[in-house]
C-alpha cells in the first residue's frame, strides 16, 4: 500500500492510501512517535537500545513545514523546528493509523 495524497488539515496530517483508506494522524502524536535514532533510539550490535537525551519540544515541534516522499517506500516529515530525521515507511505509517478499521487488522 502506498499513499496517494497527503496534506495537513489544522493540527492533523491526513493520508489517502491507494486502497481508498483515509488515515488521520494528530501532528503532536506523529512527532512524539518520530522513528529517528535520536528520538526513538537505535539498537547496538547486541540489540540493546540506546537513545540520546529526551527531545525538547517547542510549539513549532508540532507544525509540519513540508513532507518529502522517499523513493517508493517512505515519507519524511520536515518539522517547523527543523527536525527532519524521521523516515516513516509506508508500512509503519499505516500501522500507526488508530482508526477502528485499522485497529481490527
Amino acid at each position: 500500500m502506498k499513499p496517494q495524497t497527503w496534506q495537513v488539515v489544522g493540527d492533523t496530517f491526513v493520508v489517502v492510501w491507494d486502497d481508498g483508506h483515509e488515515s488521520y494522524y494528530p501532528l503532536e502524536a506523529l512527532r512524539r512517535s518520530c522513528p529517528c535514532a535520536s528520538c526513538s533510539g537505535e539498537p547496538d550490535l547486541f540489540g540493546r537500545m540506546h537513545a540520546g537525551p529526551p527531545p525538547r519540544y517547542i510549539p513549532s515541534s508540532f507544525q509540519l513545514a513540508s513532507v518529502d516522499r522517499i523513493g517508493n517506500y517512505a515519507l519524511q516529515p520536515n518539522w517547523a523546528d527543523h527536525h527532519a530525521y524521521g523516515i516513516w515507511t509506508f508500512e509503519r505509517l499505516r500501522a500507526f493509523c488508530s482508526c477502528g478499521e485499522c485497529a481490527v487488522n
